[in-house]
C-alpha cells in the first residue's frame, strides 16, 4: 500500500517546530554537515523587506532556522496596543512558506536567548539597526567560533509603515 501523498501545506507545517522537536532535527542537520543560520523577530505583517532580509539570512548557509515572537513576547515589546495584529501560528505558518526557511520555531521569552543557546548556530543574523554587542546570543555564537552578520534593510519596508499608511486611509 502506498503512502498518502504529503500536500504542499502538510509540507509548509512540517517546518514548524517546538522547542523540543527542534532538539530531535538537529543532530541529523549537524550529521548532514549543514551551516545553521538562525534569525529573529515578529514578522507580522510579511512584507518585502522581510523576504530581502530572510533570504539574505539564508545565503549565509544551508539552514535557516527562524525564531518568531510569540503573540504575549509580541506584546511585551511595546510595539503598540494592537500588536501583533496576526496571531503566532498565522506568522509562524508564513514564513514556514518561505521555501529558503528550512525550519520556524516560536519562542515566548522577550530575547531568543535560550532558543539560541539550544540551536547552537554557526551564524547568528540581525538587522543592520543593531551593532554587534546588542544582539541576543552573539556571546554564544562567537564563544564556540561562529559568526554574527548584520544586515541592512530594505528602505521603505517595515511592518509600522505598513500599519500608519493603512489607519491613514
Amino acid at each position: 500500500m502506498q503512502a498518502p501523498k504529503k500536500t504542499q501545506l502538510d509540507i509548509v507545517l512540517s517546518r514548524i517546530y517546538t522547542p523540543d522537536s527542534l532538539d530531535h532535527s538537529l543532530p541529523i542537520w549537524r550529521f548532514q554537515n549543514h551551516k545553521i543560520v538562525f534569525t529573529n523577530g515578529c514578522f507580522d505583517i510579511l512584507h518585502r523587506g522581510h523576504i530581502d532580509y530572510l533570504s539574505k539570512a539564508a545565503d549565509c548557509g544551508t539552514l535557516l532556522i527562524v525564531g518568531v515572537n510569540s503573540d504575549a513576547s509580541v506584546r511585551r515589546l511595546g510595539k503598540g496596543p494592537a500588536r501583533p495584529l496576526q496571531d503566532q501560528d498565522s506568522r509562524a505558518l508564513l514564513i514556514a512558506s518561505l521555501h529558503f526557511v528550512g525550519a520556524v520555531v516560536v519562542f515566548d521569552e522577550d530575547t531568543p536567548y535560550e532558543l539560541i543557546r539550544r540551536i547552537q548556530p554557526d551564524v547568528l543574523v540581525k538587522g543592520s539597526d543593531y551593532r554587534i554587542d546588542q544582539i541576543a546570543g552573539h556571546d554564544l555564537v562567537l564563544a564556540k567560533g561562529g559568526e554574527v552578520k548584520l544586515i541592512d534593510f530594505l528602505e521603505g519596508y517595515s511592518t509600522s509603515s505598513i500599519e500608519k499608511k493603512i489607519k491613514q486611509g
